[in-house]
């Protein structure tokens, strides 16, 4: 089973229904309990990462995450978190990954970066797998991660910027793969098949 968690930030009905639709048997929960019976966790997200993190720390999601060893998919804002810090609201994240979100340079380009876009540079990943740099993924975010030793595939727009990271059990992807169709759903399933489904 997975887990989408529940922190007042999350696209959770996208995402569900996405679950739905792969069939992949699902609950969503804020509570640490449900999130321990799981076997994989999504943990989703869009808005602002001061008062996500704020629910998180609320309902003591912020140190599960840090400790779990299930593996976390982070989508969007569920990513950035991951990350040590953000500009946006001076936001401390969960420090899983080095570095601190910048705001993309609106002198540059429109802000946010909103729209279908591709893979610059992709590693080879289990999460990645069957995908290229002509695979298109929609992103809506203002704010962007640092390429690092933990970034898998990188994207441009305005600058380059880190689209999928992943580190030890932690994997995250700047862009809705809930959002992005068959692309999107192709990446759901890579992460699905990546989890050890315990025996019921």
């Amino acid at each position: 089973m997975i887990a989408i968690i529940n922190y007042d930030a999350g696209n959770l009905a996208s995402v569900s229904n996405a679950l739905q639709r792969l069939d992949v048997e699902h609950v969503i929960t804020n509570k640490k309990a449900e999130l321990d019976r799981a076997d994989g966790i999504i943990f989703p997200g869009v808005g602002h990462a001061s008062p996500a993190m704020a629910s998180l720390r609320d309902n003591g999601l912020d140190g599960w995450l840090q400790q779990t060893g299930k593996p976390v998919l982070g989508i969007c804002l569920g990513m950035q978190l991951f990350y040590e810090a953000s500009d946006e609201g001076d936001a401390e994240g969960l420090g899983i990954i080095p570095g601190t979100l910048k705001k993309f340079d609106s002198s540059k380009d429109k802000v946010p970066h909103m729209g279908w876009n591709t893979f610059s540079e992709v590693q080879d990943h289990p999460l990645l797998r069957g995908f290229g740099t002509d695979d298109h993924f929609y992103y809506v975010h203002s704010y962007y991660a640092p390429v690092n030793e933990y970034t898998i595939a990188s994207c441009r727009y305005i600058t380059e910027f880190a689209s999928v990271v992943s580190r030890d059990n932690f994997t995250g992807v700047q862009f809705h793969p809930e959002k992005s169709g068959p692309t999107g759903a192709r990446l759901l399933r890579n992460f699905i098949a990546g989890v050890p489904l315990s025996v019921k």
